[in-house]
């Protein structure tokens, strides 16, 4: 029996009873102080007319990038007539980024990534950025969204909305017929946002499954322009591949409510252009390291560490026949992924999720100059941090602080031993943002399942540990513990088990081994 039973009309507002708890619960602010709000209130574009010093027009010189049609304003370059686009989610709002590319004589491409310049807006030691310290991150769940940055900021002054001028961080990028980076440099800009693109629709167009864009298709250039992007793209993702990266396939599902009701759970697939913004975010972060390194910076990096559960690692292989090296190495590791993707796609996806389970966590450590970092095991990539998504995390946040002031010639705005603070502060609150949205997934998925109790399915063993085992049933793609019969279970596992209670409340799915 479960706890209790909701009415169809309660299921949104209860998760978002839980949401707001369960983020007090793990330390985190659901709400922004009155100072923050009253920050918010009073900020402006910076770009406004009237912030401009007078003297500060466009010119019509190229910029030094030599890319044709740039144009400088004195501290930034003015790069509005570019065809800029940005590709989320389609309900996105707090847009990071955009990209744009350029066909090159040589036979490469020049890639320009965009990230919106937070930093102008956010002051180190306000009240926004109080909050944004504390929080560290959006928080996204099923019935609310908690923000990093309030939103008049978040999904207005700060994001490079469609059909406005922004100020960015761009990285400038020129990569050869290989797929590697033989070129780049960092620089303020002028941007704005001609498409507004989305995900889904994108993919299937270039993918021939659907329609061009109806945002694409109003813009002289612009599906040239996406599919030069998407070429390039192609060309970073093979040369990682080539590198040792793991190329994983997971399943992320959403629930879907009827009115308020939670009716079922929709998968949401990997596609191309996901990998497109995925390898052009990837590209970025890492020149962005190597520019704050060839400027004498400190950087915060996202590193994910030789994997602890190697053991079991070689133990999922040679179930299909693949003997590993006994020491954690990520090219035999891909080598065997890409073989059992092309053996068994549709049940990759349950590989895919028991690998990334083992590999453990990624983390947030300050590398000093010229120091060994500890890299990144999944991207196969020592010089990798996060920078593109300054409106949703903190440590984007700081890294464009430091790429700003190397870029300007000014000192190191950060102490070592103060961002050796703020990355592990950064590394626990992601943690625990990430209960707060896996707690409210299940709470959802609980009041889907709650009159399922007593049936019986089919799963794979997700987590097993001392504090547990879980299970992740295949329909609906729902994780749960396994409280009765767990004894010999392991990551990885085959096994059929019967849904025994549920308690939406407290995000419970429990199931008994069959």
């Amino acid at each position: 029996m479960n706890d209790t039973t909701h009415e169809a009309h309660d299921h949104r507002e209860l998760l978002k009873q839980i949401a707001r708890q369960a983020m007090v619960d793990y330390g985190l602010q659901p709400d922004f102080s009155p100072a923050a709000l009253a920050e918010a209130e009073q900020a402006r574009a910076v770009d406004e007319p009237s912030t401009l010093a007078p003297g500060q027009q466009a010119t019509r010189e190229p910029a030094p990038s030599g890319v044709p049609g740039l144009r400088d304003l004195p501290d930034l370059r003015d790069l509005r007539d570019l065809l800029w686009c940005s590709i989320d989610n389609d309900d996105s709002r707090d847009l990071d980024q955009l990209s744009v590319s350029e066909l090159q004589a040589t036979g490469g491409v020049r890639i320009l990534i965009a990230i919106a310049d937070v930093d102008a807006l956010v002051a180190p030691g306000s009240g926004i950025d109080d909050h944004a310290r504390h929080n560290t991150t959006s928080v996204y769940t099923p019935a609310a969204i908690f923000p990093m940055l309030p939103e008049r900021l978040s999904t207005n002054l700060t994001s490079l909305a469609f059909g406005e001028d922004r100020r960015a961080v761009v990285t400038d990028l020129v990569i050869d017929a290989g797929g590697s980076t033989i070129e780049s440099t960092v620089y303020r800009a002028l941007v704005h946002n001609r498409a507004k693109l989305a995900y889904n629709s994108v993919a299937a167009w270039l993918e021939g499954q659907g329609p061009m864009p109806q945002p694409m298709a109003v813009v002289p250039g612009m599906a040239e322009q996406v599919r030069a992007q998407d070429e390039v793209a192609r060309r970073l993702r093979q040369s990682r591949l080539e590198r040792g990266a793991l190329d994983f396939q997971t399943i992320e599902t959403r629930p879907v409510f009827d009115g308020n009701a939670v009716q079922d759970l929709a998968e949401e697939h990997d596609n191309r252009a996901r990998d497109l913004i995925e390898d052009f975010m990837i590209a970025a972060n890492s020149a962005t390291v190597r520019f704050l390194e060839a400027k004498g910076f400190p950087s915060i990096r996202r590193v994910v560490r030789s994997p602890e559960r190697w053991d079991r690692i070689e133990a999922l292989a040679a179930a299909y026949g693949v003997r590993l090296p006994p020491n954690p190495d990520s090219r035999a590791l891909a080598d065997f992924l890409a073989a059992r993707r092309a053996a068994d796609p549709v049940r990759f996806p349950d590989l895919s999720l028991s690998v990334i389970k083992l590999l453990g966590p990624g983390e947030y450590v300050v590398d000093r100059p010229h120091e060994e970092g500890a890299g990144h095991f999944g991207l196969a990539v020592k010089d990798y941090t996060h920078s593109t998504a300054p409106n949703r995390r903190y440590p984007d946040l700081i890294t464009q602080r430091l790429m700003k002031a190397a870029i300007a010639g000014a000192p190191v705005p950060y102490a070592t031993e103060e961002l050796d603070l703020v990355a592990a502060h950064c590394t626990d609150m992601e943690d625990e943002a990430h209960k707060v949205e896996r707690l409210v997934k299940k709470a959802a998925a609980a009041l889907l399942l709650e009159s399922h109790v007593g049936e019986a399915f089919d799963g794979i063993v997700t987590g097993a540990s001392t504090k547990g085992t879980w299970v992740r049933i295949f329909r609906p793609p729902v994780e749960g513990k396994v409280v009765q019969g767990s004894e010999g279970l392991d990551v990885g596992d085959r096994v059929r088990v019967r849904l025994v209670h549920t308690d939406a409340r407290r995000g419970f799915i429990d199931f008994a081994r069959v």
